[in-house]
């Protein structure tokens, strides 16, 4: 640890650190969700995978399920997630923190609940679509895990 005067200490200037979850559904065809931010939320019209902050004292794999039953209303169980890689990323405001799972079981049908638009897409595909930069290093670990 750097200790107060040390060189290390002034190259860090405090940041805000943001924990957000994010989970890739990947369906029977391999195919993962995407869905694209709506108008009047920042980076609107990018695709992300779904997800979502953490709330105080919150996990990640419940805010996780809260978020996918608030924005696709799907039920999704603790158990049926799987973290696969994490994204670090520092935009200007912040430095984000982004968990990413994998789910390939639920129940219901993933549906907008957001006015958010949804898409299945193959893992390959994922990098012709326009995402936020922190979502962008998320997509080779799929591609490693299902293929492109």
């Amino acid at each position: 640890r750097a200790r107060p005067g040390h060189p290390l200490r002034q190259l860090s200037s405090p940041v805000k650190l943001l924990l957000v979850v994010a989970c890739a559904l990947i369906d029977a065809d391999n195919r993962v969700l995407v869905t694209q931010r709506p108008e009047g939320k920042a980076l609107a019209g990018l695709w992300e995978f779904p997800g979502g902050k953490l709330e105080a004292g919150e996990r990640p794999e419940p805010a996780l399920i809260r978020a996918l039953s608030e924005e696709l209303g799907i039920i999704v169980k603790e158990e049926c997630l799987a973290p696969l890689t994490f994204a670090s990323y520092a935009y200007p405001e912040f430095h984000l923190l982004m968990p990413l799972y994998i789910g390939r079981r639920w129940e219901g049908t993933a549906m907008s609940r957001e006015g958010q638009a949804l898409k299945w897409v193959r893992p390959g595909k994922l990098r012709d679509l326009a995402m936020p930069p922190a979502d962008e290093p998320l997509i080779p670990p799929l591609i490693d895990l299902l293929g492109a």
